[in-house]
């Protein structure tokens, strides 16, 4: 659905020449000098995957996805999006696909968003079976019929970030691009999107790449994670290998029966209080398994209980 060759994007980075021997140059040669925004980036994306795109601010990700859109063109490398060249067939490539930037709204600010679904309906030429049921649909999932006859500007910022991606997916693009789709919001809010990507593509198929900073969207979303830094792809896997490699150290809450206590030369004792114990880990020198294996084997394990790396400490460290 989506190929990525040895993709570059470089910047021109204009400086403020404030030495007054310079100005007179600067007037008609300005001094300069190349960001690269993205690095030699490569990678394929298949129909229906749902994958996480996230690095630090200003890693490539946003650049990365306008490139995909249409919006710029990559200095170097290749980019098919569908089979079409998103930079050279920009209209063609409109039509197929779905882009929500969280900060930037599509919605008109005086229209009632039944307005907006009619005007992007003629907009697309989105056949009247394909708008009515998924204007329907959008509105039982999203949960938007309380307020899809009041202007725009009365919206909360929850609800406008669910008209925005109502908007997006009107047409039945093949792939939408979602960049920080909640950011700002609520914790219901949050999950009423998140339940809605996940129920668009397991119903209709639609390839979903998400950038966000809110590592809860993409372990409740994505099954697949690219990692992006300083321009540079630095990893591109499942979310679970990408946890079982970097998830490092672990704790285990162990309570045994009266008089026991654990020991093992790979375990770590942080902890105990009246039979229960916290011990620290390493997969690297004792896997989870193992250590559970041997804790259920040479003790009388009563209540164990795991504690992983989670996604964003582990991100922290790396970034």
């Amino acid at each position: 659905m989506i190929e990525v060759a040895h993709v570059s994007k470089s910047f021109k980075i204009y400086k403020n020449t404030k030495d007054s021997k310079h100005k007179l140059r600067s007037l008609f040669a300005r001094e300069y000098e190349i960001k690269r925004a993205v690095d030699d980036v490569s990678f394929t994306v298949g129909d229906g995957e749902l994958v996480g795109y996230v690095g630090p601010n200003g890693a490539g990700k946003s650049t990365t996805i306008k490139m995909l859109s249409g919006i710029l063109t990559p200095t170097a490398g290749e980019i098919l999006v569908d089979g079409r060249i998103p930079y050279e067939q920009r209209q063609e490539n409109a039509k197929h696909i779905g882009v929500v930037f969280g900060q930037r709204s599509q919605l008109y600010w005086d229209l009632p968003m039944t307005d907006t679904f009619r005007l992007h309906r003629r907009m697309y030429e989105i056949p009247e079976e394909t708008y009515k049921r998924n204007v329907d649909l959008f509105i039982e999932v999203l949960q938007m019929g309380s307020f899809l006859n009041q202007p725009v500007r009365q919206l909360s910022l929850g609800q406008k970030m669910r008209a925005n991606i109502a908007i997006a997916l009107l047409h039945d693009p093949e792939i939408v691009f979602l960049d920080e789709p909640t950011i700002g919001l609520d914790i219901v809010a949050k999950s009423r999107i998140r339940d809605f990507v996940k129920e668009i593509n397991r119903r209709k198929g639609t390839t979903f790449l998400l950038t966000t900073h809110d590592m809860d969207d993409i372990e409740q979303i994505c099954g697949r994670l690219m990692l992006i830094n300083h321009g540079r792809l630095g990893y591109d896997g499942s979310l679970a290998e990408f946890q079982a490699r970097y998830g490092d150290p672990y704790r285990l809450y162990v309570t045994l029966q009266p008089g026991e206590r654990p020991q093992h030369p790979h375990l770590q004792l942080l902890g105990a209080q009246e039979g229960r114990f916290t011990l620290g880990g390493s997969k690297a020198e004792l896997p989870i398994g193992e250590a559970v294996s041997y804790l259920s084997t040479h003790y009388s394990v009563r209540d164990l209980r795991i504690e992983e790396s989670s996604l964003e400490s582990i991100l922290k460290a790396m970034y």
